[in-house]
């Protein structure tokens, strides 16, 4: 699969986007040297095509009392059922898993997952994650400090 091409406009424009997504279109033109008008419309064929798929604000998890962080590593008993279905669909149900991803290795899921306190970690592994249907077995990893992140897009690779 090839990279799609933008020009650089739409590479600035993804850029000043990244970084503040509630940048007017008229700051935004600004920045990337073209007018308020043909700026909107590239903003709106970025959206249009779903390079741009929204907008949201990046909270603090921290000054909202989530003070545990961890990631957990999921392994299912058996691919061959509706096992993975299944519990894709009990996570997207779960407020505390901010990400889910499916994994190549020992483990088939990797989840981000943000609780008040270590009792609710310990609430939510024994009682809820645990007692899914088809979950073999599961591996945390508190995160001790968040270094970098959350993370921006790279775009360096669209100027090739």
């Amino acid at each position: 699969m090839t990279s799609p091409r933008f020009d650089e406009f739409e590479i600035k424009m993804l850029q000043v986007l990244r970084d503040n997504g509630r940048v007017p279109i008229t700051d935004l033109a600004q920045a990337i040297g073209l007018s308020a008008t043909p700026c909107g419309r590239r903003f709106d064929a970025l959206q249009e095509t779903g390079v741009v798929k929204g907008f949201a604000a990046v909270i603090d998890r921290r000054s909202i009392g989530l003070m545990v962080e961890v990631f957990v590593q999921v392994r299912l008993t058996s691919h061959s059922d509706d096992s993975p279905e299944r519990f894709i669909t009990e996570i997207q149900r779960m407020d505390e898993v901010s990400s889910c991803w499916t994994m190549t290795g020992e483990h088939d899921f990797l989840l981000h997952v943000m609780v008040p306190t270590v009792d609710d970690l310990n609430d939510f592994v024994m009682h809820r994650l645990m007692r899914l249907k088809g979950v073999r077995d599961v591996h945390t990893q508190l995160v001790l400090q968040n270094i970098k992140g959350p993370g921006k897009i790279p775009l360096d690779h669209l100027k090739r």
